[in-house]
């Protein structure tokens, strides 16, 4: 899809993230393709997915545009969302529209530098757009300045000096609306309706929901927490 387009398709619109991890209940590319025809049913505009297996059956499942990310941890490295050129060529080879990487300034797997492996990837899928992903608004800054196509908060609160915060990190994405010309996409601990509407006021271009979609252990876990919560109040 011609770049613009993509852009324009999800302006203003909710972007769900289907991933679950090796033993977590809802692992496997067919738990995650059901997910997405869920989300596509549901209205979503475009899917946040993980490695190449879950791309791959997703894709066979449906036409929404798909963000893709490769998360490989490595002891020598604390960047893990596709840290490198190969977990970023895995993904791209399953036809995905966007892909994401850690843009922060931390140190790569390899020695490997952000701006590398962006080079990499235009020259190998240059329709492809690219987000950085960024904890602060000065990350943000930086990598604006390299040849991407979108920001994202997703790294906000996960990053050892960036603030931790309950919910989303509205400031951030205000910050960044201001500060930069690129779209910004809102991800990270947007639990509810509210807060996506928050989060596209204070100038998202769109925003993503995972775990409060997709995640009904985590959802499960919330409801059984208040219950207790509310037995214990009462003596009950």
């Amino acid at each position: 899809m011609e770049k613009n387009k993509l852009l324009e398709r999800i302006r203003h619109r909710l972007i769900v993230s289907c991933q679950a991890r090796k033993g977590w209940a809802m692992h496997g590319p067919e738990i995650m393709a059901a997910f997405a025809r869920a989300a596509q049913e549901g209205g979503a505009s475009a899917l946040r997915l993980n490695g190449a297996a879950d791309i791959h059956r997703v894709r066979q499942q449906t036409e929404l545009p798909i963000i893709g990310i490769n998360k490989i941890w490595t002891e020598d490295s604390d960047v893990y969302i596709t840290p490198t050129f190969a977990s970023a060529e895995e993904v791209l080879r399953e036809g995905i529209d966007i892909i994401a990487l850690d843009a922060t300034p931390r140190s790569r797997p390899g020695g490997e530098t952000f701006a590398e492996i962006v080079g990499r990837i235009r020259a190998g899928w240059p329709e492809v757009l690219i987000m950085g992903e960024v904890s602060t608004c000065e990350e943000g800054i930086a990598v604006s300045k390299e040849d991407v196509d979108l920001i994202s908060t997703t790294l906000s609160g996960y990053t050892p000096y960036s603030k931790k915060i309950d919910g989303p990190d509205l400031e951030l994405i205000r910050q960044l609306h201001e500060k930069i010309r690129l779209p910004i996409i809102a991800e990270g601990r947007i639990s509810t309706p509210e807060e996506a509407g928050q989060a596209l006021a204070a100038g998202a271009h769109a925003v993503v929901v995972g775990t409060a979609i997709t995640r009904p252990e985590v959802i499960t876990k919330k409801f059984v927490h208040y219950i207790d919560e509310q037995l214990e109040a009462e003596g009950r």
